[in-house]
């Protein structure tokens, strides 16, 4: 089942049939709100909003982990994004839609990167981080109703919620950095820890910093000028992929547990069993 999980202005699916409304606490804590289980054009799915209703929630306060394993929990074997990003390069202008398949962490350790720990070892490979179906799948829609969609970008996750300066605008686009965001990193990793098949559609907002024009600078203001002509775009993009079927998880991505898992099942209790049986799922 694919879950889209919706990020800056993106906080419902308009059209979206809801047939249950799904709450309560996770091993990891409370989501960021409810999950909405239902159908748009037909097809099941499951939306969350990043932030939470109203957009309460800052980037590092998000509950990444609580967030993905309830999607996982409810079904979730696909998992689309919607972040706004700043673009690092000039071929991605505001106004674009780009989508990462590389990951910079550039966060600060504040946030829960992982599910495991606490007596559960494990190394799951990220060397390619998203699903590349998907990726191939959204960048089809687009093609048929002609919005282009970048991909082969690499994002930048830094910890925020400043944004950012030049030098640190400038240090990311040297280190080849395509894109910046705050909310990418950990979903990503997560998304892998938990065999569900990733991707994300970047709404550019700006040219982040590193210009020397400083009306091309980031601003809060600035974002939400333009924003609005691109989030149709984004929504525009999300209905045309729904009315082709949805690709299937890579094997790989779905069974990304089962060589990384280091503590056999004997050494666990049982709680421990009870969320590692979901995310293996």
């Amino acid at each position: 089942m694919l879950a889209i999980v919706g990020g800056t202005g993106i906080y419902d699916l308009p059209g979206l049939k809801i047939e249950d409304r799904v709450s309560g606490q996770t091993p990891f804590g409370t989501p960021s709100g409810e999950i909405l289980r239902g159908r748009l054009h037909g097809v099941p799915l499951l939306f969350l909003a990043r932030h939470g209703a109203g957009h309460r929630l800052l980037p590092h306060e998000v509950n990444y982990r609580a967030n993905v394993y309830a999607l996982k929990r409810a079904g979730a074997t696909l998992l689309l994004g919607f972040s706004a990003v700043g673009s690092l390069s000039i071929e991605v202008p505001p106004g674009a839609l780009a989508m990462p398949e590389q990951y910079f962490d550039w966060t600060r350790g504040v946030r829960e990167r992982s599910f495991f720990g606490g007596g559960v070892a494990a190394h799951v490979s990220t060397a390619r981080p998203v699903s590349a179906a998907l990726v191939s799948a959204v960048q089809a829609a687009g093609e048929r109703i002609g919005v282009p969609v970048h991909r082969g970008l690499t994002y930048a996750c830094v910890e925020g919620p400043r944004l950012g300066t030049q030098a640190e605008s400038h240090f990311l686009r040297q280190a080849g950095c395509h894109l910046v965001g705050m909310t990418n990193v950990p979903e990503v990793f997560l998304a892998r820890e938990a065999q569900i098949a990733y991707a994300t559609v970047g709404l550019v907002t700006d040219y982040d910093c590193w210009l020397d024009d400083p009306t091309q600078h980031v601003s809060v203001a600035a974002i939400f000028e333009r924003y609005g002509q691109t989030l149709t775009d984004a929504r525009s993009l999300l209905d045309e992929l729904l009315r082709a079927p949805l690709p299937q998880p890579e094997p790989e991505i779905r069974s990304a547990l089962a060589a990384a898992l280091l503590t056999p099942d004997t050494a666990l209790d049982a709680s421990q069993r009870e969320w590692l049986a979901v995310i293996r799922s």
